[in-house]
């Protein structure tokens, strides 16, 4: 006992001031408290409550003689009493309980006031004798349902069960000791523990404990021990535990029997518990004087300690401890805050107790860290480093770990550094800071076992508690590449484990042997980024991946019917261009293979492109492929050496070795012509409108390069044939140029006529002798008559090299054919006049003379002409009958004459389209004729004629 500390943390409230109201008269015999209040009962039967500080509410006669014991409820303003009233008749005990709402206050005259009793309730019956009460105890089961434990001096307890303000009850009886002795079987003390369903009623005599179980019929008894205590100390903890007073100890029990036991001295006259604290007031026998203690039995402590006079009621209630003395004077002790028991204890360096206070009364994790904290700076004052380290780790989680870490820094303890860094990172609050200054501590240290388990340990677990690429950059650069290969593998950082095996260690083949163990799309994204390394120092291994990349090539379970899909599905090529940027060999090589492979690729456009690019420009040397080919492998699609590898080499005394260098570069360059014009013709296939490249591209490529073989096959694809003849024109390939305009000049065959006229006059312009040329073209502008003689004459005019000879010939046989000409229209005309000048005689006599009509037979049924009849100016005659509703117009004559109005109309609406016209013009042979036959059909006339009348038609209703 005197091993306890001794501590000041309750402290006496209205201190001098405390007492029982001169309005509570008679003596205190029992109390109770809940829901504010404070309720006394008196042996004058009257009942007082109290509020904050025992102020005298209001009170009231509960009972006509004594209160002898009462209980407040708490889930209803209900009070619970047991006194003594005036006996009825000698068959009935004077003993009642009684049940008072306290929320019904009636008024009493004027001075006083007095709850409502709901229920009166006589104790004991002919089946429960009547007995001596010595202990009382309610619990609230249910609202309105209440459980009445009264204990009795002769071992037993009654029970009444059920809703008491109805009178719905149940009771039952409870033997707990059948000691012939009273005052050994008197029930002393009682407590319920409740357990989810069920419910236990620990009874306590002077030579006894016991626990009933009051779930099921008949109620079971069980002896926890066979000493008990006297009245006034049995109390009941806040973990449902039984607390009983004796003169050597305080016990505790649990459902099973007994359990801890704390030695206290001296006669334990009452019995209490507060918030985890153990409330004893004990009469000390030396000083005959009444101590009471407050302990803290977690802490082995003794939390407040006074001395007092005699008790008569000991109560808990406003977070205060009330006793109330028999003189009426009264104690009301409450607990200081956590902060002052703390300061406390802190200034006196006890900062062990303080950690388990803090702990004990469940405070905070903020305020249990601060504690440690405060605990840990002591000891690190006191260059107990460890102590305090192990202090400060506790608070990881509340205490910022930068205070921690500049303390150990400063102090250059690397190993207490260590572990608390290690603990942050175990609780996954390290930050990436923590962990570079960790993983710099172990290579400090060159802890490589502790570095081990930093990165290895957790394999398996799931998310690594460190920042990935930060533990793999410090790893880095302390040249612990194996370990940091290892993080960024297991996280799955592959661009860092590929960074490392190429940027680090040089291990070409084996990133490509990793690459190829990734996923498709893993691998596609690592292969952009260290492609251009990958393909400077492993050019055909790189190209084989890309290879299985881009190609359905060791996918064959993903690979079904749907082949063009899935291709679609597959990166393209034109992705990883970039990586081939200064190796351009080797994305010929790539691009080629894979067009080999794959005939229908979404990207097929862009892929040809590049190739014709690759093909045709001149500007993409290779100036290592000469070097590679003299290799004794003679393989220049190989490895490639580096420049610092070839270039001596192709030095011979001091000058570069050239003339076999051109060599082999020409004939290399040829060779990608080839291809280039290959490429061209197989990706235009002739049943497609559009070639499978860009054409546009195409064109200023071969521009660019003078590729002429390809701009040829362009130009004529997309019959550009003018485009074709200026190419042979500015390289003076007269030979070419005049078999090109016989295979595309052909206008039977699709071509187009008016290059010979393009060649005659570039024959006019050469300014040099092109005699024989010259008549071979006029051949065939002679043949299909395209250009007249005069335009013929007026174009080689300018050529001074070329005399007469050259095309008298040609002139003689035009002017020949000329002459034919103008006889047959000089007889064309005389024979049209002639035509017109019997139209004319004709149309005057229609003018001027009478007609005379002798047909005697319809023109239309032939039968005898009868009136009525009608009669046309053309000579034909019609029955009216036979005509029908048209009576205007012959039927015989109508459809020619319809056919010439209509061939008018036509071409008076043709006079509106002037680009029509223009349009003949220009590609008629004889341009004049076309505007000669358009002033013959007036259609370009100045004058409009008028819409000829038709021809009238007369009717005669008389007989011929």
């Amino acid at each position: 006992m005197y091993q306890w500390r001794k501590f000041e943390f309750f402290e006496e409230k209205f201190t001098g001031k405390c007492s029982i109201p001169d309005d509570v008269a008679g003596h205190v015999t029992c109390s109770s408290s809940g829901r504010g209040k404070i309720v006394v009962g008196c042996d004058d039967g009257t009942v007082s409550l109290l509020d904050r500080g025992l102020k005298f509410n209001y009170g009231f006669q509960a009972h006509s003689s004594s209160v002898l014991f009462l209980q407040q409820l708490k889930q209803r303003n209900f009070l619970v009493t047991v006194g003594e009233d005036e006996q009825i008749s000698p068959q009935l005990s004077s003993m009642c309980l009684k049940v008072f709402d306290l929320d019904k206050v009636q008024p009493e005259g004027t001075s006083t006031t007095s709850p409502e009793c709901v229920q009166i309730l006589r104790i004991f019956t002919n089946q429960y004798p009547e007995a001596k009460i010595t202990s009382f105890l309610v619990l609230e089961e249910a609202p309105p349902i209440l459980l009445i434990a009264i204990g009795l001096d002769n071992g037993c307890i009654y029970g009444i069960k059920g809703d008491i303000a109805r009178e719905r009850i149940k009771r039952f009886k409870l033997e707990v000791d059948d000691n012939s002795n009273k005052s050994q079987s008197s029930v002393t003390g009682m407590g319920f523990r409740v357990d989810g369903q069920t419910t236990q009623l620990f009874a306590v005599t002077p030579t006894s404990v016991s626990l009933f179980s009051l779930q099921t019929e008949p109620y079971s008894r069980h002896k926890l021990d066979q000493i008990g205590c006297h009245a006034n100390t049995v109390a009941m903890s806040d973990r449902s535990e039984l607390i009983i007073g004796r003169e050597e100890a305080v016990y505790f029990y649990e459902v099973d029997g007994r359990g801890p036991c704390w030695a206290f001295e001296g006669e334990k006259k009452f019995i209490g518990w507060f918030r985890g604290y153990l409330l004893c007031v004990i009469a000390d026998q030396r000083s005959g004087k009444n101590a009471f203690n407050i302990y803290d039995l977690k802490n082995r402590l003794i939390a407040h300690s006074l001395v007092i006079k005699e008790v008569s009621q000991m109560l808990c209630e406003w977070g205060n401890i009330i006793l109330i003395m028999e003189d009426k004077s009264a104690f009301c002790i409450g607990e200081k805050d956590m902060e002052s028991k703390l300061d406390m204890l802190f200034k006196k360096n006890l900062y062990t107790v303080a950690i388990n206070l803090v702990q004990s009364q469940q405070a905070d994790a903020a305020a249990t860290a601060e504690v440690l904290r405060k605990y840990g700076d002591h000891l690190y004052s006191k260059q107990e480093y460890d102590e305090a380290m192990a202090q400060y780790i506790n608070t990881i989680g509340h205490l910022e770990p930068s205070f921690v870490i500049q303390k150990f820094l400063d102090a250059q303890r690397i190993y207490n550094l260590t572990n608390y860094l290690e603990k942050l990172h175990e609780n996954g609050l390290a930050s990436k800071d923590h962990t570079t200054l960790l993983l710099n501590c172990y290579t400090k240290l060159k802890d490589v076992e502790k570095l081990n388990v930093f990165i290895k340990s957790e394999d398996g677990v799931g998310e690594l508690k460190f920042d990935v690429e930060t533990a793999i950059r410090v790893c880095r650069a302390a040249n612990y590449h194996e370990h940091a290969m290892y993080v960024a593998k297991k996280a799955g950082r592959h661009e860092w484990y590929l960074k490392i095996l190429l940027e680090d260690l040089g291990s070409y083949e084996e990133a490509l042997q990793y690459i190829s163990s990734l996923e498709p799309s893993q691998a596609g994204v690592t292969v952009k980024e260290y492609g251009k390394i990958l393909v400077e120092h492993k050019p055909t291994d790189t190209i084989e991946i890309l290879m299985r990349l881009c190609t359905e090539e060791g996918e064959p379970a993903r690979r079904g019917s749907s082949n063009g899909q899935y291709t679609s599905m597959l990166p393209s090529p034109v992705d990883f261009l970039n990586i081939f940027i200064h190796h351009s060999q080797s994305l010929m090589d790539f691009l080629e293979k894979y067009t080999n492979k794959v005939k229908d690729s979404p990207a097929q456009v862009e892929i040809h492109n590049t190739l014709l690019e690759l093909y045709l420009s001149d500007d993409l040397t290779f100036p290592l492929i000469s070097q590679v080919n003299l290799d004794e492998n003679n393989n220049f699609r190989g490895e490639r050496p580096s420049i610092a590898a070839v270039m001596p080499r192709a030095k011979s005394n001091g000058k570069l070795s050239v003339d076999h260098e051109d060599l082999n570069e020409g004939k290399d360059c040829q060779e990608t012509l080839q291809k280039g014009l290959c490429l061209l013709k197989t990706a235009w296939p002739s049943d497609l409108e559009h070639p499978l490249y860009d054409v546009d591209l195409a064109i200023i490529l071969c521009e660019m390069n003078a590729f002429k073989e390809g701009l040829l096959y362009l130009y004529e694809k997309m019959k550009l044939y003018k485009e074709v003849i200026a190419c042979y024109m500015q390289a003076h390939d007269h030979e070419g140029l005049i078999a090109c305009c016989k295979r595309l000049g052909d206008s039977g065959k699709g071509g187009d006529q008016s290059l010979w006229a393009d060649v005659l006059k570039y024959f006019g312009e050469l300014g040099e002798d092109c005699s024989k040329e010259v008549k071979e073209v006029l051949t065939y502008i002679e043949r299909d008559d395209i250009l007249p003689p005069i335009i013929v004459l007026q174009t080689l005019s300018r050529n001074p090299c070329l005399t007469l000879s050259v095309i008298k010939d040609y002139i003689a046989r035009k002017l020949e054919q000329e002459s034919k000409l103008i006889e047959e229209d000089r007889r064309a005309i005389d024979k049209y006049q002639e035509e017109t000048l019997a139209m004319r005689k004709e149309i005057q006599d229609l003018r001027t003379n009478a007609r005379i009509f002798q047909l005697s037979k319809c023109t239309a049924c032939t039968f005898t002409l009868d009136l009525p009849a009608v009669h046309f100016m053309c000579m034909h005659s019609f029955h009216l009958r036979c005509l029908g509703d048209n009576e205007k117009e012959c039927p015989e004559c109508a459809p020619e004459y319809r056919s010439v109005l209509e061939m008018k109309r036509s071409l008076e609406q043709n006079s509106k389209y002037q680009d029509q016209f223009f349009q003949q013009v220009k590609s008629s042979k004889d341009g004049f004729s076309v505007i000669a036959e358009y002033f013959g059909k007036g259609i370009i006339s100045k004058t409009r004629i008028g819409a000829t009348s038709t021809l009238g038609a007369t009717s005669s209703s008389s007989s011929l």
